[in-house]
């Protein structure tokens, strides 16, 4: 096959959880540039159909479901309603993401509520979604992780700001989410089915300005993410273009986990 086509995801169908936020508007974007049938599914279904209409005045249909991924039936229900349309899922991409902790101190049930849909809910979302490929023979799972899954936080880039990183189940399930990857490659690799992780860096978010130029210091190519450095990532996982890559953690950061 030309290598060219094999990056198609025309034929395709692609789901991708919480497909409306910083990371899941490009994810998205760049698997309809591709040519996938993408659904994208959150709790948020109006903020969804919002950035639907964006992408429909370009010429791309999104389609959009519910999801909640602390509740099992819920993510049950949405496979099977996609199964019922389309037949198949061929790409999952779990980037759903609930930030429920602000600090060390809080209150317990922070941290459990963070756990119930970041780690239970991946795992529940993966299984679901992943029996669905292992019976078919083929098919690519994406974990959108992120580089404070692989290092501590730097401290000194916040000095003087209001805001910080410092929040431990943010570093808990991106962490686990590295070695789940493995897990699950391992698990579905016998029936033809990849897991990949790409880990971000720091996405650019109008934050103040000596925390850009401090974090900036701290790569390789002197800035923070933007809105479109995830797609090609996406896509090459995505395609058959890397049918013989899985288990990987692959950080798209500028160079920051290398410096």
């Amino acid at each position: 096959m030309n290598v060219m086509e094999s990056l198609s995801l025309k034929g395709k169908v692609a789901v991708v959880t919480g497909g409306a936020g910083l990371y899941g508007r490009q994810i998205t974007r760049a698997l309809l540039e591709a040519g996938a049938k993408t659904y994208t599914a959150s709790r948020n279904v109006e903020n969804l159909k919002k950035f639907a209409a964006e992408l429909e005045k370009e010429g791309l249909t999104l389609n959009c479901k519910y999801l909640d991924q602390g509740d099992e039936v819920s993510i049950l229900n949405l496979r099977d309603e996609i199964l019922g349309s389309e037949g198949k899922v061929d790409v999952l991409i779990n980037n759903a993401v609930a930030r429920t902790m602000k600090g060390w101190d809080d209150d317990v049930s922070t941290f459990e509520a963070s756990m119930k849909v970041n780690v239970t809910g991946l795992y529940l979302v993966t299984r679901a979604f992943g029996d669905v490929m292992a019976k078919a023979g083929k098919g690519s799972i994406i974990n959108i992780g992120s580089i404070q899954g692989m290092v501590g936080p730097d401290g000194t880039l916040y000095e003087g700001l209001d805001f910080h990183a410092f929040v431990p189940d943010y570093f808990f399930h991106k962490g686990g989410m590295i070695n789940f990857t493995r897990f699950v490659a391992s698990y579905y690799g016998p029936r033809n089915v990849r897991c990949n992780c790409v880990s971000p860096g720091g996405f650019f978010n109008n934050q103040p300005e000596v925390f850009v130029k401090r974090y900036s210091a701290r790569t390789f190519l002197g800035r923070m993410a933007n809105d479109e450095d995830l797609k090609g990532i996406i896509v090459f996982l995505a395609s058959d273009a890397s049918l013989y890559i899985t288990g990987t953690n692959i950080p798209v950061d500028g160079g920051y986990t290398a410096k």
